[in-house]
Formats: structure tokens, sequence, C-alpha cells
């Protein structure tokens, strides 16, 4: 028994495997760029943890110093503290423009990539 099929049908049938390969195709490009921003992300964390470690650990440090020559342990972290306490003020006038502007503009530029391949 032949197929015969008008070319109307035949059309209707070219568009919708054009249609779902399209739509196939904007998932797997979704998934590719979801993928590339979840790994850059998670390689920044795991730097950035390695450097707040760091810096944990020279606080201690620096207090411990500072308390010694002062003649008490804890005068150097309450000096080490009103430090940071400074910091966080300034930190926070300026928050917008040092974090959340450069973390916009990284998932931008992530999103908007070309791929290589």
């Amino acid at each position: 028994m032949k197929n015969y099929e008008t070319p109307v049908e035949m059309l209707f049938e070219k568009a919708e495997d054009c249609g779902t390969t399209t739509i196939e195709l904007m998932k797997l490009k979704a998934i590719d760029k979801s993928a590339d921003i979840v790994s850059s992300f998670a390689v920044k964390i795991v730097l950035f943890i390695t450097i707040l470690l760091i810096i944990v650990i020279f606080n201690v440090g620096v207090a411990l110093w500072i308390g010694d020559l002062l003649g008490k342990s804890y005068y150097g972290f309450f000096i080490v503290a009103a430090c940071y306490a400074l910091l966080s003020v300034l930190l926070r006038s300026y928050l917008n423009q040092w974090v959340k502007i450069p973390i916009s503009n990284f998932i931008i530029t992530q999103m908007l990539k070309q791929s290589t391949s």
C-alpha cells in the first residue's frame, strides 16, 4: 500500500520537525549556559573559601601578635575587630559599586558568551 501525502501535509510535517528541533536546540543551549555559569561560580566559591581561610588564620596571628605587644592577648582581638568594623562601614558604602555590579556583569557576560565549539 502506497502512502500518498499531499504537499501541504508534507509541509506541515517538515514544519513540525523543524519546530521540534528548534525547541530541542534551545533547551540544549540553555543547559549549556546554565552549566557554564554554575561551574564558573563553583570555581569562584572554592577560591573564595580558600582565601577566606587564609585571611582568618592571618587575622588570628595578627591579633595574637598585637595582643602580645600590648600585654593582653584579647586587646589584639579587639583592635582587629575594630578594624573590621571600620572596613564593614566602608564596604557598605560601596557595596553596589564593588560587588553587585561586577557580579551582574559576570552573569551577563557568561550568558552572552558565544560557545567555541
